[in-house]
């Protein structure tokens, strides 16, 4: 792939968005340009094992605990 062809307009990700998250699930990343400004990159998750389970609401009730319960109690 070429630089050009990593870079995608807003409305075009918008419009394509299955086609651009099947190019990143495949290691690709973009550039989004708005109004030909950069606006932000996509890019494939580094390392999903990098995320740490703090807590397994599963075990605490059965089918989970709803977020307002939890919010309630912060």
């Amino acid at each position: 792939m070429n630089n050009a062809e990593k870079i995608v307009g807003v409305k075009k990700l918008r419009e394509n968005l299955d086609e651009y998250i099947a190019k990143i699930a495949q290691g690709n990343s973009f550039v989004v340009v708005r109004r030909s400004e950069p606006v932000f990159t996509i890019a494939p998750v580094d390392d999903e094992s990098a995320w740490e389970e703090v807590v397994d609401f599963t075990k605490i009730k059965k089918g989970g605990v709803k977020i307002e319960e939890i919010l309630a109690r912060i």
